[in-house]
């Protein structure tokens, strides 16, 4: 029997977009695509070695650091930040500057793909608003048809389970205040069995 893989350390980023409905930045990962191919995607991919020690203008909030922390050792919580900010540049030519301002990042959930999967990530996504985000929207070509849309009009459509799930919880996060937001401490967390707080 053959060893499941090793899941790769991720970050995604939902950027959004307050409208009279809140709208997220997605894209279509390509037909070429080992993982996930030809579905709606938010912008991301694993971290890589430079994310670990990559200058940033500011850090992550000590909140969001910390909860990071509690499944990610030594500076891979950091690195989380860095990566999802390297991914939108790459994949969106938007930025959260040079180097990137991870203040305004928050921590959503974190999502482990199943272990019969050949191509496995442990991704974390985080959410950040607009006004934060800087740069041109222009696809490096990684992510199709790049574009923001409703959070109810993408649950309407037919996309994977973990990224609905996720939607929810961003459903769930904006109708929270500041001071519920502060409050939580547990990270709604995928495995095999669905959702789970950890």
């Amino acid at each position: 029997m053959t060893e499941p893989a090793i899941p790769r350390p991720a970050a995604s980023l939902l950027i959004l977009r307050p409208a009279p409905d809140t709208q997220v930045l997605m894209g279509m990962r390509g037909a070429g695509h080992k993982f996930m191919p030809n579905r709606l995607v938010f912008p991301g991919g694993a971290v890589d070695d430079e994310d670990h020690h990559a200058p940033v203008a500011t850090p992550l909030h000590d909140r969001v650091l910390s909860r990071l922390a509690r499944g990610a050792e030594g500076s891979l919580a950091r690195a989380l930040g860095t990566a999802a900010a390297r991914e939108l540049w790459e994949e969106t030519g938007l930025t959260l500057g040079e180097p990137p301002a991870l203040h305004g990042l928050d921590y959503l959930c974190r999502a482990i793909t199943p272990p019969n999967s050949p191509i496995r990530f442990d991704a974390r996504f985080l959410i950040v608003d607009e006004a934060h985000i800087g740069g041109t929207l222009e696809g490096s070509g990684e992510l199709e048809n790049l574009r923001w849309i409703g959070v109810e009009d993408v649950l309407a459509t037919d996309i994977p389970y973990p990224t609905r799930g996720v939607l929810i919880l961003l459903r769930k996060w904006l109708a929270k205040s500041v001071e519920e937001r502060a409050a939580d401490i547990l990270v709604p967390t995928y495995r095999i069995k669905g959702w789970d707080p950890e």
